[in-house]
């Protein structure tokens, strides 16, 4: 009678589990590592001593309360553009609706700061930087080192700056900054070093990484959520909505509009004139100089950039934001989510848990990242340093060790849950063959590398 008891209190457990929603259950949480970032003009690492992605994850009937202090686990910085800010600990509390709905009444438009929360405790904002044209003064305004906006930084412009082309130059290598120390990404949190084509060469001066890398041959992971309550996925998925046909690019439904002139908006609005468009204020350097267009295609996103589709988190099928980029993996607007929400929009940061909750204890994730990701260790031969990326989203921690080819361990090193890449020094190493052996807790690979100099 005991031995069937404990059989069917674990099958009770495990089935609360499997169906415990993902709001619940993807975040990366973290109560021993600490963080790094690259001081502008060190290109040492700085220990910053606060602790990386969530640090406790609780749940009521309606909600998902997710404590983080904003720093990821991949190192930040430097900010090239002047930007006087490191990422510093945000102490936050973000409740998430674990039932989010459709707002089908008055659309609520993306705002500046916090508008969703990646599965690491970063914040993401929207395209705009608090920057826009002041057609009293034909000058910008907001915004550091700007005259302030008529009506200040909530007031309604006609031409507001997209901050992923405008502040290219003060973002990391991992597409990310600070606002007075809120570390935040605007867009995909991959790095620029990884794209098709690299538009940044800040990963060459300072090596840094992002959240996940790429994989063009599987679905996205979950990264996010949006403060209405819905998931963001990253730039990859089922190409129709029902799970089948393959996976693909998912793609933007807004294009670059056909203009000279900053007159109208996209839908025909007489608005106050724009600059001209020149080499300063080029095409895209504005939010309204994109317009939507739909698409009968299942694999271009709505004017929220989601879409309603199965998801290998969501097999019923859920409404999701996907973080959308080009051809050449360069982010794509509205990058993430907006400009306006397709749920139900609240500010989501709160001073403290106001409900019964049950704190969510995370099990070793059963889904290796040995498995099925692309692993790449560069270069190879190699002479003093040796790179090893992984591919997609590592939720665990993977241990990697050093040995000859007789087993003998030489070093060892990690990659924690929210990076995907680590570095061996290896100039005290002899010339000759080594194995590399890799340790998820779920699986084990070994790869060979060849010293040569």
């Amino acid at each position: 009678m005991r031995n069937t008891t404990i059989i069917l209190c674990v099958l009770i457990s495990t089935i609360v589990k499997a169906q415990l929603n993902p709001a619940i259950t993807s975040w990366l949480q973290n109560t021993t590592k600490t963080g790094t970032y690259y001081p502008k003009g060190n290109p040492s690492l700085t220990e910053n001593n606060i602790l990386v992605n969530c640090q406790k994850v609780e749940y009521s009937d309606d909600f998902v309360y997710v404590t983080a202090t904003g720093i990821p686990s991949y190192p930040t910085g430097p900010f090239n553009d002047g930007n006087p800010s490191n990422a510093e600990n945000q102490n936050g509390i973000y409740k998430i609706p674990l039932n989010p709905s459709q707002n089908t009444s008055e659309l609520d438009a993306t705002v500046g700061g916090n508008i969703g929360l990646f599965i690491n405790g970063v914040a993401l904002f929207d395209y705009r930087d608090g920057v826009a044209w002041n057609p009293q003064t034909n000058a910008l305004c907001g915004g550091p080192g700007n005259p302030r906006c008529p009506g200040g930084p909530n007031a309604s412009m006609a031409w507001n700056r997209d901050a992923i082309p405008a502040e290219k130059e003060g973002f990391d290598c991992a597409k990310g900054h600070p606002a007075m120390g809120n570390y935040h990404h605007h867009q995909n949190p991959s790095a620029f070093k990884l794209d098709l084509e690299v538009i940044s060469d800040i990963c060459n001066i300072y090596d840094a990484e992002g959240l996940y890398a790429i994989d063009s041959t599987k679905h996205s992971p979950l990264i996010g959520f949006a403060y209405d309550g819905y998931p963001i996925y990253g730039a990859y998925g089922y190409a129709n909505n029902d799970g089948t046909g393959g996976i693909t690019r998912i793609k933007s439904g807004y294009q670059l509009r056909n203009i000279t002139e900053r007159t109208h908006h996209h839908d025909g609005t007489d608005v106050d004139d724009g600059p001209s468009i020149d080499a300063t204020y080029f095409l895209g350097y504005f939010r309204e100089d994109y317009g939507f267009n739909a698409s009968p295609q299942e694999d271009v996103l709505d004017e929220h950039n989601g879409r309603f589709c199965i998801t290998p988190e969501y097999p019923e099928g859920t409404y999701a934001y996907f973080c959308t980029v080009d051809g050449d993996w360069n982010s794509a607007y509205p990058y993430a989510v907006g400009p306006y929400f397709y749920g139900n929009f609240e500010r989501r940061n709160v001073s403290s848990v106001d409900a019964e909750t049950t704190v969510y204890i995370p099990t070793t994730n059963n889904i290796s990242i040995l498995n099925h990701t692309k692993i790449t260790v560069f270069p190879n031969p190699a002479s003093d340093l040796i790179a090893i990326q992984l591919g997609g989203l590592n939720r665990n921690n993977v241990q990697i060790t050093l040995s000859d080819m007789n087993g003998k361990k030489i070093s060892s090193t990690s990659i924690p849950p929210g990076s995907t890449i680590t570095y061996y020094d290896v100039q005290t190493v002899y010339e000759g063959n080594y194995l590399l052996h890799f340790d998820d807790g779920i699986n084990q690979l070994t790869r060979k590398i060849n010293i040569q100099r």
